[in-house]
């Protein structure tokens, strides 16, 4: 049994069919049998059922097992009664009564009994395991995060073979096991060039030029070198992290600041500090 989940509008009842699949009409014996499967999911709502889950006798707005919804075919000897559930948080849940028979002078009987979500019922989300679910800056100091063995960031950094000096030296850091696989150099390069210091932020736009020509541009070694460096720039938003070539601030090496004054100037200019004079004798 899920977790319950919190109230709101109740659902529209799911209909019969399934698609635009026509199955056969299920045995009328076994279709009037709803007394049959009411009993059998009242009896397993108390708790009472032939698996004794205490689990399903919770808190209900009215009887536990509501009016019937719907009567499905199976086979030719078994139908599934829907009830509609009244259990608080479980909007668009059913109980589903699987009953069947061997033949025509044989008592109808119950096989099955279990509480189901509807079409538009309401769940809980898809589980996601704890390792998908960590973001950047969830890992805290003294907290641990392994990569499984069968990580696809990551590839074996050695070559296969006996000799361990050639396996060493197909990596140039030596001493690594692993290094970034393919998918991995990829989903960083993405990574990085969608982020704060790619070439798409308003930052690079009003930049004076990119950081692919500025002197404080430590470019990356091996596959990431075309596209990505380190700003080394102190005075720079970028300092110390990954900047894309195209990426660029105001900080720029080679930015050109006009230091001319903005107040204009005449081309003829009179010196008030002396005075001229001539002579009349």
């Amino acid at each position: 049994m899920p977790a319950p989940i919190s109230d709101v509008d109740t659902a529209p009842d799911p209909s019969n069919a399934s698609g635009d699949e026509r199955r056969p009409d299920p045995d009328p014996k076994l279709a009037e049998a709803v007394d049959i499967a009411r009993s059998a999911a009242e009896e397993e709502a108390a708790g009472n059922g032939p698996y004794d889950s205490p689990a399903l006798v919770m808190e209900a707005e009215g009887p536990a097992v509501g009016e019937h919804v719907c009567v499905e075919y199976e086979s030719d000897h078994s139908v599934t009664h829907y009830f509609r559930t009244n259990y608080r948080g479980y909007v668009g849940w059913r109980w589903a009564v699987t009953v069947a028979t061997s033949g025509r002078e044989h008592p109808v009987t119950v096989s099955e009994v279990v509480l189901l979500p509807g079409p538009r019922a309401l769940v809980a989300p898809d589980w996601v395991p704890w390792s998908e679910r960590v973001r950047p800056g969830d890992l805290g100091a003294g907290d641990l995060l392994p990569s499984g063995q069968d990580d696809p960031r990551l590839a074996p950094g050695t070559l296969p073979g006996d000799d361990p000096v050639a396996e060493l030296a197909y990596e140039v850091d030596a001493g690594r096991e692993r290094v970034l696989s393919r998918q991995g150099r990829l989903e960083a390069a993405e990574r990085w060039y969608q982020g704060e210091f790619g070439p798409d932020t308003e930052t690079a736009r009003l930049a004076p030029g990119p950081c692919g020509s500025c002197g404080f541009f430590l470019p990356l070694s091996g596959s990431m070198r075309a596209a990505f460096g380190v700003c080394a720039n102190a005075v720079s938003p970028a300092d110390g992290r990954v900047v894309h070539v195209e990426f660029g601030c105001g900080a720029h090496s080679e930015a050109e600041v006009d230091t001319s004054s903005t107040i204009p100037v005449a081309d003829v200019v009179y010196d008030d500090t002396t005075l001229d004079y001539e002579s009349r004798g």
